[in-house]
């Protein structure tokens, strides 16, 4: 019987490389070295019968020839000769493998069978198989990094507590580069492809309890167990904020995901349903997994939509305003003791209505005053930021950083411009202010943040 525990994944002592080569670009060489980049601290094994040694490394005819224990296998061999390699792998007594090799159910008949048979290999003799078709594991806690991506082409992002569960392996490494030019931390990104065996639900049940982890992003093509991944999905909501995206909506992306992996994506209206019961926040489209992975990472969730937007332009907060009714956030009139307040510490030509404008006179001290006056009948603020007025200071974004932590409530920043504007972003990033150059975004971002009211809680 199949253990349902796949903690062994990210923490093996000892990997072995099946198909393992010397030969630069080659699959199994990217990632040896990935594997030694990220500073994997377990034993590499190499096996290759063509080869004695590879990078200094003893290179081994079998698996089942290595004398040391071995935890996972990692498969970069053609699909046609992956059975018989699951044999040494099943009688070495490996706990796992993750099959990298594509060429099998995505192809049609034929690669299905020996998907059919590496699923009868599992269920019978107890191993875990991640994929095939896939790139596995990067875990930045424990140090794993199986993605065959180069890391010049594909940047590796820093530690944090964001944790992505996909099927798709472009998707993966995909927000991957992305994460890791916006600076955004990482805790692991899992890409289980095929899905011959482990899929959404085992990850979920594992991520669920990892402490590492924060926020969990979930790319769905289609469902492994439809009544298991909904109470998975909603034992790890309960801990944790988790977003998803569901592709396949229409017929277009349906055809796609059958050819890529083989997956049946199955009516959308189901996983949407699903997605509700299960206490999972779902977003649509590439950009807004990715607010989602800004937003959550930094703020985690709001207790209401009731949106206060502060701006030194009207116009931009009008727009900001729009955006955010278009979204299905409140911006609504703060009461008249706030708006008294304001308006005896502020110039008389500024508007303290909801947006409140402070206008080209603004200084650092205007905004941070106006968070910390106006937040208590609000849920969360977006405060759009232009840098043309003169008196305004990079002061400004620790200000606001802090003012954020004193107020306890999520502040979204958002500062649209050019060169001068966009070196400032990256300071928002640095001080852990998620920070985006349009209103349609910044509006977005705060409507996944309603939308997590009192999820991982």
């Amino acid at each position: 019987m199949k253990n349902n525990d796949i903690s062994f994944f990210f923490n093996p002592k000892s990997i072995a490389v099946i198909g393992a080569s010397p030969v630069s670009g080659k699959l199994s060489h990217v990632i040896m070295n990935s594997l030694k980049e990220i500073g994997y601290p377990g034993a590499i094994y190499p096996v290759n019968p063509k080869y004695e040694s590879i990078d200094g490394m003893e290179c081994y005819q079998s698996v089942a020839d290595i004398k040391a224990n071995v935890d996972v296998a990692i498969l970069c061999i053609p699909a046609s000769t992956v059975l018989g390699a699951m044999k040494d792998v099943v009688t070495k007594k490996v706990e796992g493998a993750i099959i990298v090799s594509a060429g099998f159910k995505e192809t049609g008949k034929d690669g299905a069978e020996i998907e059919e048979k590496l699923k009868k290999i599992s269920n019978e003799t107890g191993i875990r198989i991640m994929g095939p078709n896939c790139l596995g594991i990067f875990d930045n806690i424990s140090k794993i990094d199986t993605f065959f991506v180069l890391r010049e082409r594909v940047k590796r992002p820093p530690a944090g507590g964001l944790s992505i569960l996909s099927q798709s392996g472009s998707f993966a490494g995909t927000i991957m580069d992305e994460l890791s030019a916006e600076g955004l931390g990482v805790a692991k990104i899992i890409n289980y492809g095929n899905r011959v065996d482990v899929g959404e639900s085992d990850c979920l049940e594992y991520i669920a309890e990892d402490k590492s982890t924060k926020v969990v992003g979930l790319y769905m093509e289609s469902v492994d167990d439809g009544k298991r991944f909904i109470e998975a999905a909603r034992r790890c909501a309960a801990k944790k904020p988790v977003f998803a995206i569901k592709v396949g909506r229409h017929e277009a992306g349906m055809s796609a995901a059958k050819s890529h992996t083989g997956a049946i994506a199955g009516r959308y209206e189901i996983y949407s349903a699903a997605f509700k019961k299960a206490g999972i926040i779902e977003v649509r489209g590439y950009s807004e997994f990715l607010d989602a992975c800004k937003v959550l990472s930094k703020h985690g969730s709001s207790n209401g939509k009731r949106v206060l937007v502060i701006t030194d332009g009207g116009g931009m907060g009008a727009s900001i305003a729009d955006a955010c009714s278009d979204f299905g956030l409140q911006v609504v009139e703060p009461s008249q003791k706030i708006k008294e307040t304001l308006a005896s510490k502020l110039p008389p030509f500024c508007a303290v209505g909801n947006p409140i404008d402070l206008t080209g006179s603004v200084s650092d001290k205007d905004y941070v005053m106006v968070l910390k006056e106006a937040m208590s009948e609000y849920d969360l603020a977006i405060v759009m930021v232009l840098w043309g007025p003169p008196l305004l200071t990079d002061r400004l974004i620790k200000m606001l950083k802090d003012a954020s932590v004193e107020i306890g409530k999520p502040v979204i920043i958002c500062s649209p411009g050019g060169e001068y504007s966009r070196k400032r972003n990256r300071m928002f990033e640095e001080a852990g202010l998620p920070v985006f150059s349009s209103p349609e975004e910044a509006a977005r971002a705060a409507a996944v943040l309603a939308k997590n009211r009192g999820a991982g809680r």
